[in-house]
């Protein structure tokens, strides 16, 4: 325990913490004149005690247990992808959760993220990969989640492991042409997905068609962004002040504690809270790295890339489509946005990072 405790890595617990007290103020403002806030408010506080729990027991356990676990793990990701496909409950146009009564909703494809670091990692420890045809495994063991997420449709989280997956790829494969031939076919998929009705559904055809050129449908498939620009440009330097946002108060803004949250803080707390929220991402950023830099393994080197990948994507992204330089996909801001899949799993990969870092005094990174 004294040693789990001296090797902790305090500005990345702290970091996370911080950011979901953010996140449970700005939920609470977001949601004042609607009949959910109490719920998403409590609920939210909620998520945070179990996930803070999570991170914990996480950071105790050695990280290479999932290494072992993998098999196992990756079967159950595919189980509860399944399930969704056969008995789903459908909200808003997709169907990506699952129906737990009164504890509310649960959706897999949240955690299906972290479960695919872990299963990714634990598949290009097994081998070399030296020759083209090697690929196969770690490519089809991706591919198959990613399309049944696709499925539900959930293009975001499908794009997120995509991207888990290309670092990992870019980090664990020896030869680095085979690398860019993975990188050539994904950039030609999505070259003829853009330019087919193939794949994308009409609403994420119509915005992408909106992002590049948000005067399109300023009613339609374009009001959201054209909403959380006015957000985000009201903010101004310090923001209007909680519960004083007009875009936020009055629901213009759609989704505005879940997917569009970014907004609400923009528009109350300003570019200095903007920057805030950032400055507590940095120290999640800066803690991955250095459980990357630190690992003891292969293993965990990769896992800890994956997981960074995660975290930077989802952010990168979020913030992006509110202030219109990336497509709208719904991905939610880490332990900011509402909701308890993904609290819960961006604690436990935290966690993970955590016990990758803390076992830096035992390095044998002859095999990384």
């Amino acid at each position: 325990m004294r040693r789990w405790i001296t090797s902790f890595y305090w500005p990345l617990a702290v970091g996370s913490v911080l950011l979901s007290f953010l996140g449970i103020v700005i939920i609470q403002s977001a949601g004042l004149h609607t009949s959910a806030a109490l719920f998403e408010y409590k609920r939210q506080e909620l998520y945070t005690v179990l996930g803070i729990a999570l991170m914990l027991g996480f950071s105790y356990f050695d990280y290479r247990i999932w290494q072992r676990w993998a098999p196992g793990i990756y079967a159950l990701n595919l189980v509860l992808l399944l399930v969704i496909l056969v008995a789903g409950h459908r909200a808003l146009g997709a169907q990506r959760w699952i129906s737990l009564g009164p504890l509310g909703t649960f959706q897999p494809s949240e955690p299906a993220k972290l479960f695919l670091a872990i299963s990714i990692a634990a598949i290009l420890c097994r081998g070399q990969y030296r020759r083209l045809r090697d690929l196969w495994l770690p490519l089809v063991a991706a591919g198959i989640p990613m399309l049944l997420i696709l499925r539900q449709p959930d293009l975001g989280t499908m794009l997120v492991i995509l991207a888990i997956l290309s670092v990992q790829l870019f980090f664990g494969l020896p030869d680095v042409r085979h690398f860019a031939l993975f990188l050539g076919s994904v950039i030609a998929a999505a070259v003829f997905t853009v330019g087919t009705n193939f794949i994308l559904k009409p609403f994420q055809k119509a915005r992408l068609l909106v992002f590049l050129n948000p005067k399109l449908d300023p009613q339609g498939a374009g009001y959201s962004l054209h909403q959380a620009k006015i957000a985000v440009g009201n903010g101004g330097w310090f923001g209007r002040g909680l519960h004083q946002g007009t875009q936020t108060q009055l629901n213009f803004v759609p989704e505005h504690s879940t997917d569009f949250i970014f907004t609400v803080l923009g528009e109350e707390l300003g570019f200095a809270g903007a920057l805030l929220l950032l400055g507590l991402y940095a120290l999640i950023f800066l803690g991955g790295i250095r459980a990357m830099l630190f690992a003891r393994d292969r293993f965990g080197f990769l896992l800890a890339a994956g997981l960074v990948t995660m975290f930077v994507f989802h952010i990168m992204v979020n913030v992006g489509m509110t202030v219109g330089i990336m497509p709208i996909t719904g991905i939610p801001l880490p332990l900011v946005s509402f909701g308890g899949s993904s609290v819960l799993t961006n604690y436990a990969a935290i966690g993970i990072l955590l016990n990758i870092y803390a076992q830096k005094d035992r390095t044998v990174l002859g095999n990384a």
